[in-house]
Parts: structure tokens; C-alpha cells; sequence
């Protein structure tokens, strides 16, 4: 064949008489490169540079450059403009509310939401999701901002009155406000986040995302949307409380709360109370009838209008001490650069925060992409959403990405690619420009609202842990460790905690593979486990075992126990045995001068005859060797061949038949020529002819 070999089956006629000869592939031939060879080829590729290579690399960097010549008008523009129109209206309420979480003025969570659609319109693959804000995010930028507050001297009293520097000198930025350097943090650490994502993608490591498993990510968002609702209940209910850091603050801001419900605000409460009778019902009723509604009614924003006209004419924050959100600016401020002498201290934090940001990224495109038949690249989606970080960290903005509710809400209303993006950023531009200053009196328990009710879908997957506990045990484990770690302890440590339960739990499936016999069915060549099904035989002088794991140095040691107590024979403990009958052999001589016994005589040390000559293994689930479990599968060979069993291995894939070649399993010089068993029945067809050939090893 032409490509080197062919593949065609081949009996050869061994010398061998009637022994069984096994089926014999011809290999193609593998032509192995040097590694310098290999590099320079592809730093060559990657460094070559020619018209057609840059402009290829500018598509690929800038997607809409390949779907907005092919835009067709008259089938998607009205979805496109629908849907980024009801997106814009959703997002304003949100972007506002969403800044309290992350501990910055409303002004700002308007300028993320805008910039961050405008540069993921240009740079994303994804035709559907939306890049905003995201409220674990949120979380975890406000815990940075709180903290480096706090050790900046901006405190807050037992009133909770924000008041300006403490008994801190803020020498980097002496006429900053509370307001103005907890931007300054917010922004710092978006840029910092941004940079990481960029330098993943340019070490292509997109791949990473797969290591968080849909458990772990939906554990993690849950934990932290407990966080999130803890953190809200003090503006739901009218308390001014300092917010709580370090380990454990649920706990603690739960204590807080509980001690301070007599100073709760009635008028604070009474709204809260009245807009979640208003937004619960109705956000059920959205997703109850999405199918039939041509957009989701925007409530919300009713919500929002109603409460700040009531706040506005009632005199809420005079009469009532309720807090609103203030004065909100129109128009942009002119670009800052981060604090460089804060990145240092925010580094470790802006790491999780990007590993998180683009899991989730990744996961919604990857989602909407399989639903809609289109590819997205992972790695261009870090480049994406890095700078939907970097570019606007310059212009007051904190960490985004994709957002699942806004996405969904994108998807039903028509949305065909990421001009609707852009439909939502001239929304959030209007208001910016012109209606932002009338939501000065919106009082702050709505906002919470807001945000409390958005998290009902994350607080719903704890109605989903019974069957997720009957589908698979070791997940909602997962599950359960992260979302209590992240909603007790910490929500990085959660996070952290939850990659380190998956990676064991993987381990640890290695490490209880057990060695199972297998029984043959009838007269046919098939092969499986005695414990699991019935009506199997055992085959008389061949006895043959699946290891259902890889052999690596971490679990070779339990293969060979396991092998070894499944076929009844121990080495260890049968050179123990034969060594002292050796001493006792030698001791009778002395004492007796006699004749030696029979048995001490016979060279037969078995405390019974074993009911096999040939120990096959089923290598079909074993992915990979590496050097120890190439040297145990040689000492496991070594010890049965000393008490006359010969041991095949069947089904090897072509990367183990590699690595037991290059690890010296098979050595003409000692009697350990290659044999190849493509099947199980081949092999034990082949154990079987030894005993008619007495050729047993």
C-alpha cells in the first residue's frame, strides 16, 4: 500500500507444528523526527511571515472580519437589532445593581457592560453569548477591592458611613477618594486578569478549560451565589453593615445580621419586600412562557422606574434614611492607567478571577456552538475576553465575561451573530449620555433585589442534588465539596479545592481498578468478567485477567498485588516458603545424613499445582505505560515464568506496544521475542497449543 505497509491480516506458517501462530498485522512504517527537527519546523512556521500568513492571522485575530461580509441583511439584522435592544434594556438595571456587589459606584458597571460588548463583538467566535457582567466575578473583584480598601486606610465605621483615609497615608494617591481608588483597585485587577488570559492564549492553553468540570463549576457558582445572597440581605433590609472579609464570611455576616435586625429600615424592607412579590412571579412567568413570547417583558426595568419615581416624590433617603445610589455621571472620564504598585498584591487574586472568567466563557460558547452547529476556538476566546479586561481596565471598568442569563435571553429573541452586541452597547450609550442622572434616587435595597433574584437558577441546582447523587456519586461530591467550601470558607479556596477533588477523584479511579478473570462465552471470541455476567467458562490451562486501568507509577504496585491475589499466587510469599525448605532441606542432611524428602527433593515449591500454564492480559483498557509499569509488567512476567507460567499480553494498543518496546519488555537475548495478540481469543488459542506442544515456559 501506498504510505508505507499493509494492514491486511496474515497468517505466517511458523516451524512450529501444530502451536498456534497468531495474527500478524503489518505495521506501517513510522518515520520519527528529531526533536530539533520538529522545533525548527514549527518556530519556522510560526515566525515565517508573507502577505497571505498575515492576513490570515488578522482573520483569526479579528473574527468579524470573516462573518461580516457574509452578513445577510434581510435574514438576520431584525433578530440581531431585537435582541440587542432587549439585552440593552435588561443589562442597564443590572449593570447598576451588580456594581454594589463588586463594590463600586453604579456609574461604572454601565461602563463595563459597554465596552466589553463593543470589543467582544470584534474579537469573539461565539455568535450568541453575551459578555458582561457576571456575578461571581463581581464577588470576587469586591473581596479584593474591600480588602485593599481597608488596608489603604478608606474605612468604614460601625454605622457603616463610608468615610476617606484612615489612619493610612495614602501617599500614591493623595486626592482619591473612597469612590476613586476602589476604581483604581477594580481596574487594576481587571487588568491584570486580562493579561493572564492574553498570555494563556499565547501558550495555548486553551485546553485548560477542560479540567473544570461542569460539577465543579456549577458547585463553585453555587457556593458563591449564597455568598453573593448573604452579602445582599444588609441593603434589603435597610442595615448598615461594614462588609465582612477573610475565611468564613457568610458566617460572619450572617452573625452581623442577626445582631443588628432591630436597626433594620421598615421603608428599606417594605420595598424589598414589594418588588420580589413583583419579580419572582414574573420572572417565572418569562421562562414559563419564553416559548410563546417573542421577547422576555423586561420587569426589571419596570421595577426600577416605578421604585425611583416612588423614591424620588416620596422623599425616601430624607425622610426614611433609605440609601440610593446617588449621582450617577453622564458621559466618559478620561482613561487611567492601573496601579502598577498594586499588582504585587492583587496578582494572586486576578488569577483566579481570570481562570474563572474563561472557563465560563468557554463553556456558554461551547455550549451555544454545539446547539447551533458552529465551531468556536478556545483559544481565541481567551484572547477575547483577556481584552474585554485590558482595554477597558483603562476606562474605569471591572472583570468581565459571559453572562448565561443574557445569553439565553439573546438566543430566544433572534439573535444571529454579535451585531446585536453592538445593538446593546448604543443602548447602554443612551443611557449613559442622557438618562443615566434620573436614577439618582433608586434606592440600593432594589438593586440587592435585583441581584437576588437573578440568582435563582444557581439556587436551584440544590433541588438537583438527589439525582445527581443517583447519576454518579463521585460528582456530586464534586459538587457538594465545592459549593461548601466556596460558600463557608472561601470562595478561591473553594475553587481550589474543587480542581484538587477532581484530580483525586481521577487518581483514585486508578487506584481501585481491581484485576478481573475473564470467562469466554460458548464457542465464540468473546471475553468478559466472570463477577458480571453468567453462563461464562473458564478455559482449561489458560487463565485470563483485565486490569481496567493505565499502569503508571502511581498505582502499579496495587496491579501487581491485585494480580497477584486474584490468580492465587503470591511470589514473594513462595520464595519465602522455598527458601525455608531449603534451610530445612540442608538441616535433615546434617542431622539425618539421610535421604532428602520428597518434597524438599521434587523442585516443586507450590503449596498446590497451579490450575493454569498461560496468564493472559486483557490490554484493552490500559491507555498508557510508562517506565515502572513497563518494569512491573516485566517483574510480574519474571515471577510467574519462575513457577512455569508464561505470561501473554492481548489487545495492547499501539502506544503501549511503543512503550513496551522501548522499555526492553522485549528481548530476543533472554527468550522474551515480541508477540503480538490482537484479541483475547487469540492469545488464549495460542496458551492453548503450548500444552499440546509441551512447551511450556
Amino acid at each position: 500500500m501506498p504510505g508505507g505497509g499493509s494492514n491486511v491480516a496474515a497468517r505466517a506458517p511458523g516451524p512450529e507444528g501444530d502451536l498456534h501462530v497468531p495474527l500478524i498485522l503489518e505495521e506501517r512504517g513510522k518515520e520519527e523526527e528529531p526533536l530539533k527537527v520538529v522545533l525548527g519546523r514549527k518556530l519556522k512556521k510560526r515566525c515565517s511571515w508573507s502577505p497571505a500568513r498575515a492576513a490570515a492571522l488578522l482573520l483569526d485575530s479579528v473574527p468579524i472580519l470573516k462573518w461580516l461580509p457574509q452578513y445577510r441583511i434581510k435574514d438576520w439584522l431584525l433578530g440581531d437589532v431585537m435582541s440587542g435592544v432587549i439585552v440593552g434594556i435588561l443589562l442597564a438595571p443590572q449593570s447598576i445593581a451588580y456594581s454594589l456587589l463588586a463594590a463600586q459606584d453604579p456609574i461604572y458597571g454601565l461602563y463595563t457592560s459597554f465596552f466589553s460588548c463593543i470589543i467582544y463583538t470584534f474579537m469573539g467566535t461565539s455568535r450568541h453569548i453575551s459578555v458582561g457582567i457576571f456575578g461571581v466575578l463581581c464577588l470576587l473583584v469586591g473581596q479584593v477591592v474591600e480588602r485593599e480598601l481597608a488596608v489603604a486606610g478608606y474605612v468604614t465605621d460601625v454605622q457603616g458611613n463610608r468615610t476617606g483615609l484612615g489612619s493610612l497615608e495614602n501617599g500614591t494617591f493623595p486626592d482619591c477618594d473612597r469612590s476613586c481608588y476602589a476604581i483604581i483597585v477594580g481596574s487594576t485587577v481587571t487588568f491584570t486578569a486580562g493579561v493572564y488570559q492574553v498570555l494563556m492564549g499565547l501558550l495555548q492553553v486553551g485546553f485548560v478549560s477542560v479540567f473544570l468540570s461542569d460539577s465543579l463549576l456549577s458547585g463553585f457558582a453555587t457556593g458563591a451565589s449564597l455568598t453573593i445572597l448573604t452579602s445582599q440581605l444588609k441593603y434589603l433590609l435597610g442595615l448598615k453593615l461594614p462588609r465582612t472579609q477573610g475565611w468564613g464570611s457568610l458566617i460572619k455576616t450572617w452573625i452581623g445580621l442577626l445582631g443588628s435586625l432591630d436597626q433594620t429600615n421598615m421603608c428599606d424592607l417594605i420595598t424589598s419586600v414589594l418588588c420580589l412579590l413583583v419579580l419572582v412571579p414574573t420572572k417565572e412567568l418569562n421562562e414559563r412562557f419564553k416559548s410563546k413570547l417573542k421577547a422576555p417583558i423586561p420587569f426589571e426595568l419596570f421595577v426600577v422606574i416605578a421604585t425611583t419615581l416612588a423614591s424620588h416624590f416620596g422623599h425616601f433617603k430624607e425622610q426614611y434614611g433609605s440609601e440610593v445610589s446617588g449621582h450617577i455621571p453622564t458621559g466618559f472620564m478620561p482613561p487611567q492607567l492601573p496601579a502598577w504598585s498594586l499588582i504585587p498584591r492583587i496578582a494572586l487574586d486576578a488569577f483566579s478571577i481570570a481562570i474563572v472568567g474563561f472557563a465560563i466563557t468557554v463553556s456558554l460558547s461551547e455550549m451555544f456552538a454545539k446547539k447551533h452547529g458552529y465551531v468556536v476556538d478556545p483559544n481565541q476566546e481567551m484572547y477575547a475576553i483577556g481584552f474585554c479586561n485590558i482595554i477597558p481596565s483603562f476606562f474605569r471598568c471591572f472583570v468581565t465575561s459571559a453572562a448565561l442569563t443574557k445569553t439565553l435571553v439573546k438566543e430566544s429573541t433572534g439573535c444571529q451573530t454579535q451585531l446585536s452586541s453592538l445593538v446593546t452597547a448604543l443602548v447602554l450609550l443612551l443611557i449613559l449620555l442622557v438618562i443615566a442622572p434620573f436614577f439618582y434616587s433608586l434606592q440600593k435595597c432594589v438593586l440587592a433585589v435585583i441581584i437576588m433574584v437573578n440568582l435563582r437558577g444557581a439556587l436551584r441546582k440544590f433541588c438537583d442534588v438527589p439525582r445527581m447523587w443517583r447519576a454518579n456519586r463521585v460528582d456530586a461530591g464534586v459538587w457538594l465539596l465545592t459549593m461548601a467550601t466556596s460558600a463557608l470558607v472561601n470562595t478561591e479556596l473553594g475553587l481550589l479545592l474543587g480542581v484538587l477533588a477532581s484530580a483525586f477523584c481521577v487518581l483514585a479511579r486508578t487506584q481501585r481498578a481491581q484485576t478481573l478473570q475473564l470467562g469466554q462465552s460458548g464457542d465464540r471470541d468473546v471475553f468478559k468478567e466472570l463477577t458480571a455476567y453468567k453462563g461464562l467458562q473458564t478455559l482449561p490451562g489458560v487463565a485470563a485477567f483485565r486490569y481496567e486501568a493505565p499502569i503508571y507509577y502511581a498505582n502499579q504496585t496495587l496491579f501487581k498485588k491485585s494480580l497477584y491475589r486474584n490468580t492465587g499466587l503470591d511470589p514473594v510469599k513462595e520464595r519465602a516458603r522455598r527458601k525455608r525448605l531449603e534451610r530445612g532441606k540442608k538441616q535433615e542432611e546434617e542431622r539425618k545424613g539421610a535421604e532428602q524428602s520428597p518434597e524438599a527433593s521434587s523442585g516443586n515449591f507450590l503449596p498446590h499445582a497451579l490450575p493454569f500454564h498461560t496468564l493472559i492480559i486483557d490490554c484493552g483498557p490500559v491507555l498508557f505505560l510508562d517506565t515502572a509499569g513497563v518494569a512491573a509488567l516485566k517483574e510480574v512476567r519474571k515471577d510467574f515464568q519462575e513457577f512455569g507460567v508464561q505470561l501473554l499480553l492481548a489487545q495492547c494498543n499501539t502506544s503501549t506496544i511503543d512503550s513496551l518496546r522501548r522499555g526492553g519488555y522485549y528481548d530476543p537475548e533472554t527468550g522474551n521475542v515480541e508477540r503480538i495478540f490482537h484479541t483475547v481469543g487469540d492469545a488464549v488459542r495460542y496458551g492453548q497449543s503450548l500444552l499440546s506442544q509441551n512447551d511450556v515456559y
